[in-house]
């Protein structure tokens, strides 16, 4: 187990943002993930778990306490049930199913990140979420001081939240199990519009999964969503902002002020969200208000690529970019009533 002392985190994290760690501990193994665990609360340390650093922002001024990283290894496939260590590498995860020819998280391939985060955000895009198909989560349970197994319908799953987002102090993530599906090498069925039309057949149809990996990896590249040094776009936390779920008044009150500001005729995207409520699109909403790509002439700036993606473009400063997220929430909320939440952890800041 490493250990570092006034470490900097800002290149553990996709933004490339953030102070350093009063102390900075990395961890090989689930043994050791739980004996830092154990160390810090039995001292009443301050602990920030990082993965892979694609969901966080650290403020500038640091974190004092014992940044704990997990770095540990472990992919074992058994038919179609896979079993992922925390620490793995999430995109490269997805590869190596894929090359299994197995089907289920194949269009979450390029999402920056370990595999650990997975359950704790409920990642999802084109059409999938990891809910879908994980079976159970292993947890170290910092109450309790022993290690957990959640089965699916005890992580609490919704959209982009879960159990383990609902109680951050409590739960630090240690494997993460999957069922997937053995289609002859064909993927899940396509469900998303965007993937579909790309890939060229309809929403429901079955393409080799292969396929539907690589669509999505430069579907996501043409937004600047796969990770490039080179490229500033992809200095980001991928989608700053989750998509609002308004209830049935809030939505009516919202195509009023889309009428008000946009006039006839013009349409916000909608989405179905269960128990009448409508999911909206904060792309939309961020584009419509007037931040359009590339928005900013600071260091920290919308991507050129995509209205979602705030981006350090290379000199930028925790405050820097939480002053470009204060403008688009303020005036997202102006133009039409709703307020944007972001989707990256903060830690020592906040909006």
């Amino acid at each position: 187990m490493q250990e570092l002392h006034d470490a900097p985190l800002a290149p553990l994290t996709t933004f490339r943002l953030g102070g350093p760690a009063t102390r900075l501990v990395v961890a090989t193994t689930d043994d050791e993930v739980i004996a830092a665990v154990r160390e810090a609360d039995g001292s009443g340390t301050p602990l920030l778990i990082i993965g892979g650093g694609s969901n966080l922002v650290i403020g500038d001024k640091g974190f004092d306490g014992t940044a704990l990283r997990i770095a540990t290894r472990g992919f074992a496939l058994d038919g179609t049930r896979l079993e992922l260590a925390a620490g793995e590498v999430w995109t490269d995860a997805v590869a190596r199913t894929v090359e299994a020819g197995l089907a289920g998280i194949e269009c979450l391939a390029g999402i920056p990140g370990s595999a650990g985060a997975t359950p704790i955000q409920n990642v999802g895009a084109y059409g999938q979420e990891v809910s879908g198909t994980i079976t159970e989560v292993v947890a170290y349970d910092r109450v309790t001081g022993q290690t957990v197994t959640l089965a699916n319908e005890e992580c609490a799953f919704s959209y982009r939240h879960s159990r383990f987002k609902e109680h951050p102090e409590r739960y630090v993530v240690l494997r993460v199990r999957f069922a997937l599906e053995d289609a002859g090498g064909l993927s899940a069925p396509v469900k998303y519009a965007e993937t579909a039309r790309a890939l060229g057949v309809e929403v429901g149809d079955r393409v080799p999964a292969a396929h539907a990996r690589e669509t999505v990896l430069r579907l996501r590249a043409g937004k600047g969503m796969v990770l490039d040094p080179e490229d500033h776009d992809t200095w980001s936390a991928g989608s700053f902002f989750t998509n609002p779920i308004l209830t049935a008044a809030e939505y009516e009150t919202f195509l009023g002020r889309v009428h008000d500001r946009l006039g006839d005729g013009v349409a916000p995207p909608a989405y179905p969200a269960g128990d009448g409520r409508t999911k909206t699109s904060a792309a939309w909403l961020i584009d419509r208000a007037g931040f359009t790509k590339g928005y900013g002439s600071g260091p920290a700036r919308i991507s050129t690529k995509h209205a979602l993606a705030l981006t350090n473009r290379g000199e930028a400063t925790t405050e820097d970019l939480l002053a470009l997220a204060r403008e688009v929430v303020a005036g997202v909320r102006d133009a039409f009533g709703v307020t944007l939440v972001n989707e990256p952890v903060t830690v020592g800041v906040s909006l």
